[in-house]
C-alpha cells in the first residue's frame, strides 16, 4: 500500500493481544461482562450521590465525574475489543481510529487532572477543616471540575493532531487493543522520533506534575492526620484517603510503563493496556463503595427505594 494521506477508504486492523483460539469465547464473555459491571458500577455511584442529600459534597461531586469517567473510558475501548473478538481482529475507520485515540486522550488527561483534584480536596479537608467549606464552595467546584475537562481535551488535540498529521499507509495492522499514539505511529510512513519525544515529554510531564502535586497533598494530609490524638480520628481520616491513594497507584502505574519508556515495542504493553482500559474503571467503584461507610449507605437506601418502588 502507497503511503500518503489516506482517510477515505483506508482503515486500521485492530490485532488486540495474542490469546490461544480455544478461548476466544471465553475471553468475549469475560471482557463484556466487565463491561456490564463498570457501566453498572459506576452509574450507580451516580444515581446515589444524585439522590442522597448526605452524598451532596465536594468529595462525591468529584467523585462522580470520576465514575462518569470510567464509564465513557471503558465505553470508548470495550466494545471494540469485544467486536474483536466477534469478527477476529476489529477493523476501524481511519476517522473512527483518530475518534478513539482522541477520546481515549482526553477522557484519561481528564482523569489525571481529576485525582490532582481530589487530592487538593482532601488536603483542604484534612488539613484546613475549619476553612475548608469557604475555599472548596460550589463555585470552586465547578471551575475546578471545568478545568479537568478543558484541560483534557487541549491535551487531546494536540497529541492527536500531532500523531494524524503524517501520512499513513505503512500497513494496517495495530497491534494494540485499540488505536493509540504508540501502536499507530509505527504505520506511519514518515519519521516518527519527533513525535515519539513529544509524546514523552507531554505525557510525562502531565503525569509527573500531578503526581507530585497529589504526593504534596499527602505528605501534609499524613502530617496532619499524625497529630491528631484519637486512634478513632486517625482512623476514619486514613480511610477517606486510602480509597484516592488505592486509584491513584492503579492509574499511575500502568501509565507509566507504556508512555515513559520511548520507543517501546514490549508485547507486554498490551496486557497492561487491558488492565487499565478494562480492570481499572471496574475497580474504582468498588474500591470506593467499599471503603466508605456513606457511599454504602447511600446505596442501600437507593436499594430500599427501588424496591418500595416496585412493590407499589
Amino acid at each position: 500500500m502507497e503511503c500518503g494521506n489516506q482517510t477515505g477508504s483506508y482503515h486500521f486492523i485492530i490485532m488486540g493481544f495474542p490469546y490461544p483460539p480455544g478461548l476466544r469465547f471465553p475471553l468475549m464473555f469475560f471482557f463484556s461482562l466487565i463491561y456490564l459491571l463498570t457501566v453498572f458500577g459506576n452509574f450507580l455511584i451516580l444515581l446515589a450521590v444524585t439522590f442522597e442529600p448526605q452524598l451532596h459534597k465536594p468529595m462525591y461531586w468529584f467523585l462522580c465525574h470520576l465514575s462518569f469517567l470510567d464509564m465513557t473510558v471503558s465505553s470508548v475501548i470495550v466494545p471494540k475489543v469485544i467486536a474483536g473478538f466477534v469478527e477476529g481482529g476489529g477493523i476501524i475507520s481511519f476517522g473512527g481510529c483518530v475518534t478513539q485515540l482522541f477520546f481515549f486522550h482526553f477522557l484519561g488527561c481528564t482523569e489525571c487532572f481529576l485525582y490532582t483534584v481530589m487530592a487538593y480536596d482532601r488536603f483542604l479537608a484534612i488539613c484546613k477543616p475549619l476553612h475548608y467549606g469557604t475555599i472548596m464552595n460550589r463555585k470552586a467546584c465547578l471551575c475546578l471540575s471545568f478545568g479537568t475537562w478543558f484541560g483534557g481535551s487541549l491535551h487531546s488535540m494536540i497529541q492527536t493532531s500531532l500523531t494524524f498529521h503524517l501520512p499513513y499507509g505503512h500497513g494496517n495492522q495495530v497491534g494494540y487493543i485499540f488505536c493509540d499514539i504508540p501502536a499507530v505511529l509505527k504505520l506511519a510512513c514518515a519519521d516518527t522520533m519527533l513525535n515519539e519525544m513529544m509524546t514523552f515529554v507531554d505525557i510525562g510531564f502531565l503525569a509527573m506534575t500531578c503526581f507530585l502535586l497529589i504526593l504534596t497533598s499527602y505528605v501534609y494530609i499524613i502530617s496532619a492526620i499524625l497529630r491528631i490524638r484519637s486512634a478513632e480520628g486517625r482512623q476514619r481520616a486514613f480511610s477517606t484517603c486510602a480509597a484516592h491513594l488505592t486509584v491513584v497507584t492503579t492509574y499511575y502505574i500502568p501509565l507509566v510503563f507504556i508512555y515513559l519508556r520511548p520507543g517501546s515495542q514490549d508485547p507486554l504493553d498490551g496486557v497492561v493496556a487491558v488492565f487499565y482500559t478494562t480492570l481499572t474503571p471496574l475497580l474504582n467503584p468498588i474500591i470506593y463503595t467499599l471503603r466508605n461507610k456513606e457511599m454504602k449507605c447511600a446505596l442501600r437506601k437507593l436499594s430500599i427505594r427501588k424496591t418500595s418502588l416496585a412493590v407499589e
